[in-house]
């Protein structure tokens, strides 16, 4: 990156900084930088070479999130998921990452718009997730989708995460386009 264009210690990231946390000495907010760059180079380094990474095929993520997931009811508008809860999905503090779980939001809240009819899995418009607990390695869990509206171009669906005691561990509203894809 050229000088000025968000290189480590631009003027555009210390303004950023310094317009978030105003109160922040000059000093910690170079700290603050530094840190955060160490932070993220130190995960990618921890991760498989980029040439097998960029080897996956682009369906691995799905699977590699979703494997272990069953099927328990279907019905008209309606999905009911088991999970027991894979310590790869598991985040540095021991439970299922936000990701993990916004990532199962997209992948069931989709499937549930083809028990109602639509033609299409569409392409994601929104999600709203309200993390509310957390979910431990090898624990049980639940996932129910439920359909709000299946129209022409948008559907709507809740997505609830639940621990076998009924505690909801996080609960979505998810909208997709569902219309036809461009020819362009």
């Amino acid at each position: 990156m050229a000088k000025g264009e968000g290189g480590r210690g631009s003027p555009y990231q210390f303004l950023f900084l310094k317009s978030v946390l105003p109160d922040l000495p000059m000093a910690s907010t170079s700290a603050a930088l530094e840190k955060a760059r160490r932070l993220l180079e130190e995960a990618a380094a921890e991760s498989l070479p980029t040439e097998q990474v960029g080897a996956l095929p682009s369906s691995f993520y799905d699977a590699f999130v979703l494997c272990g997931i069953r099927v328990h009811a279907v019905e008209p508008g309606r999905l009911l998921c088991h999970f027991t809860v894979p310590s790869r999905l598991l985040n540095s503090g021991g439970f299922l990452h936000g990701g993990a779980t916004a990532s199962l939001v997209d992948l069931v809240g989709s499937s549930v718009f083809y028990t109602a009819g639509a033609q299409t899995r569409g392409s994601p418009l929104e999600m709203n997730i309200s993390y509310l607990d957390a979910a431990f390695s090898d624990e049980e869990i639940d996932i129910e989708a439920k359909v709000l509206r299946a129209g022409k171009a948008v559907g709507v669906a809740t997505v609830e995460l639940k621990k076998k005691s009924g505690k909801i561990i996080a609960q979505a509203c998810y909208s997709k386009y569902l219309g036809p894809s461009s020819k362009l």
